[in-house]
């Protein structure tokens, strides 16, 4: 049975580990890094916006109640299903699902928003690209920060025990934090026999990018940036 790396938090680590299992593989879990809730007020988020934005279902999950009442009523466009959902719990009462790609949504929201503002729920570390398109296009784009990113780090003895001091086979990577993390886990003289062969699936090229030189001919990118391209890359280097 291979063995699989999920480095994604809680509570979005849960999902891939089970359709993990379910596909025959054993999924491992060592979250690389770790989201926090930031300070937000509502005030007067909603005057004059015409739209919501959000590109990550964690700027929903940690943004405070009384956002998102003050903000429910706008027509909210999420970048993927799993934003989608999210956005649909916190009880957004019109909720557009995209591809799953940033830029393909700043792209499909210029045209409609040009000169009007949209709010944007987003991570205090995130790439430019999506308020950039939208600023180009004349879309006016207030960013509301709800949560930050950190990495976590671990002692080898820790990483060690997790793994039970057996090699992975494969290392799933949701995020540029992840990777750079991973990068540096694998770097270390004590874990290198653990990672050394293992497949690095990333999520984007990106993330991909963050992990330098570590990962060699070893990466692999996702066609699309969804779980279930990430997965399907697992499955078809099988």
């Amino acid at each position: 049975m291979l063995r699989v790396l999920v480095t994604r938090p809680e509570p979005g680590a849960s999902r891939p580990a089970r359709r993990l299992a379910d596909a025959g593989f054993q999924p491992i879990l060592l979250p690389l890094a770790e989201t926090a809730a930031l300070p937000v007020e509502a005030g007067a988020l909603a005057d004059a916006a015409a739209a919501v934005a959000v590109t990550s279902a964690n700027a929903v999950r940690h943004a405070p109640k009384e956002v998102i009442a003050a903000l429910a009523r706008l027509p909210c466009h999420a970048v993927g299903k799993k934003t989608a959902e999210a956005a649909r719990r916190a009880e957004f009462l019109s909720v557009g699902e995209g591809l799953g790609n940033a830029k393909a949504l700043a792209d499909a929201l210029a045209g409609g928003y040009a000169g009007q503002t949209i709010v944007y729920l987003c991570g205090r570390v995130r790439f430019p690209d999506f308020e950039e398109r939208l600023f180009a296009s004349g879309v006016h784009v207030r960013a509301v920060e709800t949560y930050d990113t950190f990495a976590l780090d671990y002692s080898d003895e820790a990483v060690l025990a997790r793994l039970s001091a057996r090699p992975v086979e494969a290392v799933l990577l949701y995020s540029a934090k992840a990777a750079t993390a991973m990068q540096a886990l694998a770097s270390r003289p004590a874990l290198r026999g653990v990672f050394e062969d293992a497949r690095l699936l990333a999520l984007s090229g990106r993330i991909a990018a963050a992990l330098g030189e570590v990962a060699g001919e070893r990466i692999r990118i996702a066609p699309e940036p969804s779980e279930d391209a990430l997965l399907g890359l697992l499955q078809a280097s099988r």
